[in-house]
């Protein structure tokens, strides 16, 4: 049985995989030049640029199954145990964020009165599951407008590139959500998971992220090699209809027969898209979901050219520093082999929900403004040896607060289309490890249903 994916992104490939695994032909529809999407690695001179995502977290037990299938297991690398180190601007001054209660009360970070306000949280009642509060109110809420300022705006530009005030916390960040609610107290599930992170085994510190050391291409290369003849890039998708017991998944190049679609592409392109199905018109309405447009910028140094010793991760810029950028990773301290010996590479986002005109400047304006930020930063002085910039206007959708309302609609057109299963970040989680895992249970759902054999992801 033929089956159409439409996007060639890290899910779509995932489930184009997957499929193949279980004994169908899938054929993958890319509007782009490449597949991959944002995942985009490129090795110049001896730099390793990451246009896209920089790392992996540990992945779950679907995950590893993938990449022990196409061979990428052993090629893991784990980052940098000083990597951990993570940093917030204040003032102007790199400050390291606390990882423990210790280092949380000596971290200039916070001030005495939003370190006694933390005091309070455990005797905050728990919001009503039924009342939807942004990022924004819920930190408010619990610890004060110091912790969301320093602490929680960093950490979401860091995911989302978005907006505190305008994210759902249920939607966004689920598990913080979760806490509260199994709970009470965010102190107090903390202080559980501690006592039974002590009780367990794992190899893997929580929190670690890994690479290859090619990049992240790596992953989107070998999907794409698996399914070598299957990936038509160049191939935007005008049409998807249903006639009977078939589908009809019309481009430039004519129209062909499929006995079911896995729509993968991006949410922001349904409206570009006839959709002849049930419920399609309200479905092309899931085109208006935010995304946050994000400019990357790789610059390569000296290393005697930058002054701070870059013994982290990165540093994350909060928006209360009214700075350009929304933060720089230390990709060259976080792993082997991104830049020559002798030099660093630095990877800076620009723009996001809260600054998008930044990422409509032209690319020697963005240069320039990276330039002057690590200058004041990171003490970066001098010509860079190596510079790359992208530019992803729609980069990562944006969980705001009323979301439910595109998953209920997700979930009402799959349950009136036999054979079409809807699949992406808009939908389930914006992480690399979500994109993978989503597109493997799309597979194998629609290959169960299509009589596939094979055991079951779900």
């Amino acid at each position: 049985m033929k089956v159409a994916i439409v996007g060639g992104g890290l899910t779509g490939l995932a489930a184009a995989y997957r499929l193949q695994t279980l004994g169908f032909e899938p054929t993958v529809f890319e509007a782009a030049a490449r597949p991959g999407g944002v995942v985009w690695s490129e090795r110049e001179r001896g730099f390793l640029a990451e246009s896209g995502p920089n790392s992996l977290s540990a992945p779950n037990p679907i995950v590893a199954r993938l990449l022990n299938e196409l061979g990428l297991a052993d090629r893991l690398i784990e980052a940098n145990p000083a990597s951990r180190h993570r940093y917030i601007v204040r003032e102007g001054r790199l400050e390291a964020l606390p990882r423990s209660p210790g280092q949380l009360l000596a971290t200039p970070l916070l001030s005495p009165s939003a370190k006694l306000r933390l005091l309070k949280e455990p005797f905050i009642s728990r919001q009503d599951a039924a009342v939807e509060e942004s990022v924004g109110a819920f930190v408010r809420r619990r610890f004060g407008d110091e912790v969301l300022a320093y602490m929680v705006n960093p950490f979401v530009s860091g995911v989302y590139a978005g907006d505190p005030d305008a994210l759902s916390m249920r939607h966004a960040l689920p598990k913080l959500y979760a806490m509260e609610q199994d709970h009470g107290s965010m102190l107090a599930a903390m202080v559980a998971q501690v006592r039974a992170s002590r009780q367990t085994t794992a190899s893997v510190a929580p929190g670690s992220v890994f690479s290859f050391p090619h990049g992240l291409g790596e992953l989107t290369e070998a999907l794409a090699q698996r399914l070598a003849g299957r990936v038509c890039t160049t191939t935007p998708v005008r049409r998807i209809g249903r006639r009977a017991f078939q589908w009809i998944v019309g481009t430039e190049q004519g129209d062909g027969r499929f006995a079911g679609v896995i729509l993968a592409a991006p949410a922001h392109v349904l409206g570009d898209v006839e959709l002849g199905c049930d419920e399609g018109e309200r479905l092309r309405e899931a085109a208006a979901i935010e995304y946050a447009p994000v400019a990357v910028v790789v610059l390569g140094f000296p290393r005697g050219a930058v002054a701070h010793p870059l013994d982290g991760f990165g540093m994350l810029v909060p928006a209360a520093e009214q700075r350009r950028v929304l933060g720089t990773l230390f990709s060259s301290s976080l792993f082997p082999g991104r830049a020559p010996e002798g030099y660093v590479t630095l990877t800076t986002f620009v723009g996001g929900a809260c600054q998008p005109d930044m990422t409509r400047l032209e690319p020697e304006a963005l240069l320039s403004v990276v330039r002057d930020e690590l200058t004041e930063l990171l003490g970066a002085f001098g010509e860079p040896a190596y510079q790359r910039v992208t530019v992803w206007p729609k980069a990562i959708p944006q969980y705001v607060v009323g979301h439910q309302r595109w998953l209920n609609l997700f979930d009402e057109v799959e349950a009136a289309n036999a054979g079409l299963a809807l699949v992406g970040t808009h939908r389930f989680g914006v992480s690399l490890g979500d994109a993978l895992a989503s597109g493997l249970s799309a597979g194998d759902r629609l290959g169960l249903y299509l009589g596939g054999t094979g055991p079951s992801l779900g």
